[in-house]
């Protein structure tokens, strides 16, 4: 092929046509190209006003400015108290951030019904609260993506989220939130009577008991809130604890030992659930002294706690024994630029209030890393010496 590159002001361009072997006349014309065309048999041939060596460098240019611009600052994986306040914090950083969650806004604090320890409020519903904390992150412009994370792949220039549609995400940071999951018994019958019976959420399936007994499990805040809210719609509760004494607030141990329709049972733990049939008809108690009674509900609440929901945590990242992930006092964990809030966390205490101090410490945490990463310094070597 024969050009000649020349200044654009006076571009001209020669090619003889492969078939017919006479000079093709320009077609079209662009700042990039021109488009040469043969009169005799139509055939196009291109004709780039710059060299191939200045065509790759703008190439390469454009690919480099496209990768950046698709990476996120922070992303932020769980929209309860801990993601959204990440979330809020992020935004007024001026962090490019991006919060992913599949269910409601809130997780487990959606459905509490009603929380009288966070400050600023004596006693507010759950889902308003929940509803509150997203108006927050709104406000700001907070980019929502209600998906599925099915896994995050640790880089070294930038780290990846998968999702289940099969779109990857980049991101500088990432903000593990995903919150935790209950826990269960572990006793026949639980699994098989899930849903007929078996439950985890009294907010959520308590009005199927009116008048009818029911039980629950557990001694902490939750189950003894969840037991007073129940009162209030079952026949009558039975408490269960395998200790002596409960480990919930004062408070709360004062307003059940007041009410009526709740039978306390200390020193004891469920060994069976039974089915009628149709759903839970008794379970099978067993007090510290090895004995065994039988105790007839048509339905068990189990709060014993929660579980890290830990099943997206990339290998490599270290976790407790108990498989809480461990973070420094910046919530980031040992891979650099991947943080742990909320419940996915070890600390003394989960509460809302905690973690909503973790996502705030998170987010200012992975700010600065990116500011660091993005003047040029490798924050990782910085802060582990």
């Amino acid at each position: 092929m024969d050009y000649i590159n020349k200044p654009e002001s006076v571009i001209k361009a020669c090619r003889r046509c492969d078939d017919c072997g006479i000079r093709a006349e320009v077609k079209s014309e662009d700042e990039e190209m021109c488009l040469l065309q043969c009169s005799i048999c139509g055939k196009e041939y291109p004709f780039y006003k710059s060299s191939p060596e200045k065509r790759l460098e703008q190439a390469i240019n454009e690919e480099s400015n496209m990768l950046t611009s698709e990476i996120y600052d922070i992303i932020i994986i769980g929209g309860g108290p801990a993601g959204l306040t990440a979330g809020i914090y992020a935004m007024r950083a001026s962090m490019k951030t991006i919060l992913i969650e599949k269910g409601p806004p809130g997780g487990q604090m959606a459905i509490n019904k009603g929380i009288e320890n966070y400050p600023g409020f004596i006693d507010i519903n759950g889902f308003t609260l929940s509803e509150k904390f997203l108006e927050h992150a709104q406000w700001y412009g907070l980019e929502i993506l209600p998906v599925e994370v099915v896994a995050i792949e640790p880089g070294i220039d930038f780290h990846s989220v998968r999702l289940e549609n099969g779109t990857t995400l980049n991101g500088y940071t990432i903000v593990m939130a995903p919150g935790g999951v209950s826990r269960t018994l572990g006793v026949p019958g639980e699994t098989e009577n899930l849903g007929q019976g078996v439950s985890y959420c009294a907010t959520c399936d308590g009005f199927f008991y009116r008048g009818k007994p029911v039980a629950v499990v557990g001694g902490g805040d939750t189950a003894l809130e969840e037991a007073l809210y129940l009162s209030k719609i079952a026949s009558e509760v039975h408490l269960i604890h395998r200790r002596n004494e409960f480990r919930a607030g004062r408070i709360l141990q004062q307003r059940i030992l007041r009410d009526p329709k709740i039978n306390i049972t200390l020193n004891s733990v469920v060994t069976n659930i039974i089915s009628n049939g149709n759903g839970v008809g008794s379970l099978v108690l067993r007090n510290g002294n090895g004995h065994e009674s039988k105790l007839n509900v048509e339905g068990i609440f189990i709060f014993i706690g929660f579980s890290a929901n830990s099943k997206l945590v990339p290998a490599g990242i270290k976790l407790s024994a108990n498989g809480y992930v461990l973070t420094d006092e910046k919530c980031e964990t040992n891979i650099c630029g991947i943080f742990a809030i909320g419940d996915l966390r070890e600390k003394y205490a989960n509460q809302i209030v905690v973690a909503a101090s973790d996502g705030c410490v998170s987010a200012l945490a992975a700010a600065r890393a990116v500011e660091m990463k993005k003047a040029g310094f490798t924050a990782c070597k910085l802060q582990r010496r």
